[in-house]
């Protein structure tokens, strides 16, 4: 039976994660926006695009803290708060990991990125943001599932998952392109470190994104 009141109470907590995700994702884009203006060296407002970064950081973590305190004691959904504490922990990750990268990149501001890894820089950028246009896409999807169970709309969101999945990979291709590219061109250690560390950082943002579609996954199996 249908029960108007339970589903109210079920929607409440996943409202709130659309929402982060959304920020989430315009998050990314800043990012994005950030690395081209330090690539191509004709922006001037680094500094200003990563403290939107970090301004949009901040309102997600708003919106992370209103979340928590308003999931209830005793949560009447197909799943336990703790994964919803998880899920919530690793869509944050990504907001953690793209400020990381821009911090990590401002460490060194002075110093451009080489010519010949532009283009494989622009690659992985665009990598990691596909799979975070996908972790929305699944987020409303199991909005809708756990609103009516029906199994074509678990199907809806298991399709999601995967396809969020396989751009993880693809990013992860990424990633090993351009480690192999940094390795391949005459560098000073100093760059190479740097360059590697950052790498690795942009990386995880794909991957956090990843683990938020496995916990997704668990959510769908109870």
């Amino acid at each position: 039976m249908h029960i108007p009141f339970l589903s109210a109470l079920m929607r409440s907590p996943l409202e709130g994660i659309q929402e982060h995700a959304e920020k989430v994702k315009e998050c990314v884009w800043a990012f994005q926006q950030a690395i081209e203006c330090h690539v191509t060296e004709k922006c001037l407002s680094f500094e200003e695009h990563r403290q939107e970064v970090i301004k949009l950081e901040n309102e997600a973590d708003i919106i992370k803290r209103r979340i928590r305190s308003r999931i209830p004691r005793q949560l009447l959904m197909p799943f336990n708060k703790s994964q919803i504490f998880m899920y919530l922990g690793e869509q944050d990750n990504v907001l953690n990991a793209v400020e990381d990268a821009l911090d990590w990149l401002s460490h060194r501001g002075s110093v451009k990125i080489p010519g010949p890894l532009v283009k494989e820089i622009y690659l992985l950028v665009d990598a990691v943001i596909e799979p975070i246009e996908e972790l929305c896409n699944m987020v409303a999807e199991a909005r809708k599932y756990f609103r009516n169970l029906s199994e074509k709309q678990r199907l809806a969101v298991i399709t999601c998952i995967r396809e969020l999945r396989e751009k993880e990979h693809a990013a992860d291709r990424a990633e090993k392109l351009l480690k192999q590219k940094i390795f391949g061109i005459e560098l000073d250690p100093v760059t190479v470190f740097h360059l590697i560390r950052f790498a690795e950082i942009v990386g995880s943002i794909a991957d956090h994104a990843e683990n938020a579609g496995d916990i997704m996954r668990a959510m769908l199996a109870r």
